[in-house]
């Protein structure tokens, strides 16, 4: 069985590529819209961030990632983009401080950069999307990983539902709570966001279940590999 790294892998750069443009995609769509369905649960607002609508989509990525390649391939690509959101928030912030031109401030204005991209250029939405990202992505990959591992790869849709409910409840609490506690979301919005961060994630994510089975079936054909994780140390900081 190749390793994980092997360059011999066709399309495992390709899953990257994608992850991490809907990594950034989401965060900027976080930072420039907070959507409200009209309506309630329990008495609690229905209302999201635009991100919410396709940062799950990471999720079925990390998904295929784990169950195809395995743990040590899907760190790598979850270091990827975290660098890559940590260069997009810091060219935001870039374009934050530099003068604007004056017909661009006539009909545009700063006020409105800082308004839609504020999160972004100030580092909250980044910020709060990278510990939640982290946390979040990290806790899928060893749950999906480990979980495969003691079904013996039966049941591929338990896992994915179960790793999810796992990851994404971790990364919609962290994710919201550093949100507002940088100022991005206010602290009134904290439960309804939450609550709909979750839901919403976690039925995409079940929705998707069909596209997980297709992926995962094309690319251990297309690759010939089906990894398990044995004697892999599920530490983040190390590639081993």
């Amino acid at each position: 069985m190749p390793s994980s790294s092997s360059p011999q892998f066709r399309y495992l750069d390709l899953v990257m590529v994608f992850f991490v443009a809907i990594l950034i995609t989401s965060n900027v769509a976080s930072s420039a819209k907070i959507v409200d369905l009209g309506f309630s649960l329990f008495g609690i607002p229905l209302a999201f961030d635009g991100g919410t609508l396709l940062f799950p989509l990471s999720y079925v990525f990390g998904d295929v990632l784990t169950e195809v390649y395995g743990f040590r391939a899907s760190r790598r690509v979850i270091w990827a983009g975290f660098a890559a959101l940590v260069l997009a928030s810091l060219m935001f912030f870039l374009l934050r401080l530099l003068p604007a031109e004056a017909a661009w401030e006539a009909y545009a204005g700063s006020a409105a950069f800082n308004a839609i991209l504020g999160g972004m250029s100030t580092g909250g939405i980044a910020l709060a999307s990278l510990l939640g990202y982290w946390v979040g992505e990290f806790s899928n990959s060893v749950v999906l990983s480990r979980m495969k591992v003691a079904m013996k790869g039966r049941l591929l849709w338990v896992r994915t539902i179960g790793s999810t409910l796992v990851g994404e409840l971790l990364d919609s609490i962290v994710f919201v709570f550093v949100a507002s506690l940088t100022g991005v979301f206010g602290w009134e919005l904290f439960v309804t966001l939450v609550l709909t961060n979750y839901l919403f994630k976690c039925l995409i994510e079940a929705l998707m279940t069909p596209f997980t089975y297709l992926a995962v079936y094309k690319l251990k054909k297309a690759e010939q590999v089906d990894t398990y994780d044995v004697g892999v140390k599920f530490n983040p900081f190390i590639a081993a």
